[in-house]
């Protein structure tokens, strides 16, 4: 990497071609469809032959089933996101970490929440995700507490403590992280819209995207909500910084129908993947269906950003998106499977 210009063009040619060959690597749609038709161990057997196969290996003599898929996708998927940022040169290295930061927010509200509900900190593990500023070392000491309130004063070094220490008791009142996980990401999507003002090249459009991204998980809590039944005021629980404002978005939420909720997402996007979404969407489509859709807009838009930046920030952060949703397909299908779901059920759930 010492060969490596650090400025120029030369970091973002070199790494937007690593990332395109990772890229190329992931799991197609064909191949997801023939998984959904086998049974648990041949699903273990066909992950061991893809770029899975070190983690699989490692663990077999400790992990069977389902237990050696959930802890292999998860030590593949950090090790991969930390060999990422390993080769990232310059100030892409620092807007890649800065993006990553989403995974110290699932990290420590997975341990906060499993530790509430008494699940046992071997079990919690297969489930987290190293792969921000939290590291292993971290996170595992944060398991080895024995109560909530002694993982938050663990964090206080994390940068996000200051709103883990303003609303956890708030949140252990009510029972549940809903709300700090809201405050969370919002503080999260102003640091990273900050950061893409700091000069690195693909920066403005990866902004556009973002806006995107904070417009889609906003339009998937109206949706939740309305489903959920809930006609509360909602404004506290929308992110700011997108292109639909706050204002508009509590607007939204208080529709008297569902349909009144699409047509109002077709009007601030006429055009393009989300407006023919919305054509197709109805009332009664399932809640997991819209949400898998809107994620499937959120990732084809970036593919269409990266294609036309080829060589900026935008190619890493695709290839980061696609890795992240190729496992939790993996983990959709082999769940599904230990649940005796059919494959054509099963597939409802996979974002390809």
């Amino acid at each position: 990497m010492s060969s490596v210009s650090t400025t120029g063009p030369a970091p973002y040619i070199y790494s937007s071609t690593r990332m395109r060959v990772r890229k190329s690597k992931l799991i197609r749609h064909d191949e997801y469809m023939r998984m959904l038709n086998m049974s648990l161990p041949e699903i273990i057997h066909a992950i061991q032959e893809m770029e899975y196969k070190a983690e699989i290996d490692e663990l077999a003599s400790s992990f069977c089933g389902l237990d050696l898929i959930e802890e292999a996708l998860s030590w593949n998927l950090a090790k991969e996101f930390q060999n990422v940022l390993g080769i990232m040169p310059g100030a892409i290295k620092k807007f890649t970490a800065s993006y990553q930061q989403h995974w110290d927010i699932y990290n420590v509200l997975t341990i906060l929440r499993g530790k509430t509900q008494g699940v046992r900190a071997g079990k919690i593990k297969e489930v987290l995700i190293p792969a921000g500023s939290l590291d292993r070392v971290i996170l595992d000491r944060l398991l080895a507490e024995d109560s909530p309130e002694r993982i938050v004063e663990g964090l206080t070094s994390w940068s996000l403590y200051p709103i883990l220490e303003r609303e956890f008791s708030a949140a252990m009142e009510k029972g549940t992280f809903g709300d700090l996980e809201n405050e969370l990401f919002k503080a999260y999507y102003v640091y990273v819209l900050k950061q893409t003002a700091s000069g690195v090249k693909g920066g403005k459009p990866f902004r556009d995207y973002l806006k995107l991204e904070i417009d889609l998980l906003n339009i998937k809590t109206v949706i939740r909500l309305y489903k959920g039944n809930v006609r509360t005021d909602v404004r506290n629980l929308m992110i700011g910084g997108g292109s639909i404002s706050v204002d508009d978005l509590v607007r939204m939420a208080a529709s008297e129908s569902m349909e009144e909720i699409l047509e109002e997402i077709k009007k601030r996007y006429p055009e393009g993947p989300i407006g023919e979404m919305m054509d197709s969407a109805d009332k009664s489509m399932p809640l997991h269906e819209m949400e898998n859709g809107l994620t499937r807009v959120m990732l084809d838009q970036m593919d269409r950003i990266s294609m036309r930046y080829p060589f900026s920030i935008c190619p890493t952060l695709v290839y980061l998106n696609r890795k992240r949703y190729e496992v939790a397909n993996l983990r959709a299908i082999a769940r599904g499977k230990e649940s005796g779901l059919p494959g054509e059920t099963i597939a409802k759930f996979l974002v390809v």
